[in-house]
């Protein structure tokens, strides 16, 4: 049985990080645990002990937290005080994660009454080897968290393995499989716009909204991941995981409290509700395409064939585009449109949540192809816009499309932290609601492996799309036979 968050903090902290000399604890990680530092977030007494394979001294680490981790901290909180004073509380630990002896090692350095945080930025693939080893070492006690990085899985089988092996050390409650789009703050608004506005609770249904748009665009290729993305592709490195997760959040009922697992039945019950995809709806309702060459912000940049490390014939989908739909009833033929790629014109994120059109409009000469949308930023920026119609200024009744908007970063003067780091505070709370339960990541696999299996069967290569478009013109197609566009062909 698990101790309560409460007894966890008053024991000194052990965040123990493995991959500690890699791209994501230097990129994400550690500017995180900076920014949580130096504003007082972390208990008084904090260890993070980085793990590596390399032959490091403590020193020598912390050259390569200077380097790589720095220049990603946000300028205006880093001080050379409070930066030093964060090199202090680090260790650095080599351990071969097949290695007995290393993890005893390990042991004698995190000894004690102590919480431990383990946070495995590796390949899934040593998940289990990993979390056995801190076991047999002693590692592992009732005051332990494990926290668990995407991807979880290649499939259903893998997944289901993964959860097993990671599952039979610690709890479910121990256990924190992060997605760091739920720790985004718009993503966490949505609850309240939804759930704490008696505005759109009516309206929040068919036959009031008409569609769903749900886009996660990059700008960049596949960089050095070029070996791992091959094996994997947008599907499951995108959709399966933060996709899902978002549509998750529009579509769910309201939950009864605020409570992790009262939020999570509720979208549970989404992914359980997904229509399966056939074989033949998988012909009519997705896309793929892989980037070919082109240019990003006037840079020429190459195609995905042409990237280090991919194989010349690959047919690995690095843009996918799908219509799905849920059955119940609040949803009943609502379609969600759910678009990701990569070497997209540029980095955004949205939800848009499009209402029906009216019955019938006395306003004449009003535009027709405008409905009210509420669009959802996620990034670069985050904002919320209601857009609507008003009278254009003058004699007559001329309509024009306008829009209210709420800047979150205007409308709230103070800090507001950043993904990873308002995700790591919560797992050393102990608070789960933002991470996904195994039955989630499950029910997840379940609907995506057959869309996985159908397109194999299909045997279709994906269609070739420019760099620095929006994804193959297919796409546009899709959304067009329902006489829909996406957001910025408006």
């Amino acid at each position: 049985m698990t101790t309560s968050a409460s007894e966890s903090l008053n024991l000194p902290l052990d965040l123990v990080i493995f991959g500690g000399g890699g791209d994501l604890s230097a990129r994400k990680l550690l500017p995180a645990l900076y920014m949580a530092h130096v504003h007082g977030k972390l208990p008084p007494k904090t260890r993070i002990l980085a793990i590596g394979r390399q032959d490091w001294t403590r020193e020598r680490y912390l050259e390569f937290v200077e380097t790589h981790s720095r220049p990603f901290v946000e300028v205006k909180s880093l001080t050379p005080e409070a930066w030093q004073a964060f090199l202090s509380i680090f260790e650095y630990v080599r351990v071969n994660v097949t290695s007995a002896e290393d993890y005893a090692r390990l042991a004698t350095v995190s000894s004690g009454a102590v919480q431990r945080v383990f946070y495995l930025a590796t390949s899934p693939d040593l998940f289990t080897q990993i979390c056995e080893s801190l076991s047999d070492a002693g590692l592992v006690d009732e005051h332990a968290r494990v926290v668990l990085e995407k991807p979880l899985g290649h499939d259903l089988a893998s997944a289901q393995a993964i959860n097993d092996a990671v599952g039979k050390y610690f709890t479910e409650p121990q256990i924190f499989r992060i997605d760091h789009y739920l720790g985004k703050e718009t993503v966490q608004n949505l609850m309240v716009l939804r759930f704490g506005n008696a505005l759109f609770g009516p309206l929040w249904q068919a036959p009031y909204i008409k569609s769903v748009q749900i886009t996660v665009a990059e700008s960049v290729g596949v960089g050095s991941r070029a070996g791992f993305y091959d094996h994997t592709g947008a599907l499951r490195d995108m959709v399966q995981n933060h996709l899902l997760q978002l549509l998750c959040i529009v579509a769910m009922e309201p939950p009864v409290s605020l409570d992790p697992d009262a939020v999570r039945d509720e979208k549970l019950k989404v992914l359980r509700s997904l229509r399966k995809m056939t074989v033949a709806d998988l012909a009519r309702d997705t896309v793929r395409g892989q980037y070919a060459a082109g240019a990003i912000t006037g840079e020429p940049v190459r195609g995905y064939l042409e990237e280090d490390g991919v194989p010349p014939r690959s047919d690995t989908e690095t843009f996918v585009a799908l219509r799905v739909h849920i059955n119940n009833w609040r949803w009943a033929n609502v379609p969600f449109f759910l678009r990701t790629g990569k070497r997209l014109l540029k980095r955004q994120s949205e939800i848009v949540i499009e209402f029906a059109d009216l019955p019938f409009s006395i306003i004449p000469n009003g535009p027709r192809d405008r409905s009210n949308r509420l669009v959802i930023q996620l990034q670069p920026e985050e904002s919320i816009q209601l857009q609507m119609m008003a009278k254009e200024p003058g004699s007559g009744m001329q309509m024009l499309p306008v829009s209210l908007n709420l800047d979150l970063e205007k409308a709230f003067t103070e800090r507001r932290p950043e993904a990873y780091e308002r995700l790591l505070i919560d797992v050393i709370r102990g608070r789960l609601t933002h991470f996904m339960r195994r039955d989630e990541l499950e029910a997840a696999w379940t609907w995506v492996e057959p869309i996985l299996n159908g397109w194999s069967q299909l045997g279709d290569r994906p269609r070739t799309y420019t760099a620095g478009t929006w994804g193959p013109a297919a796409s546009s197609a899709l959304m067009a036979r329902d006489n829909m566009t996406w957001s910025e062909e408006i």
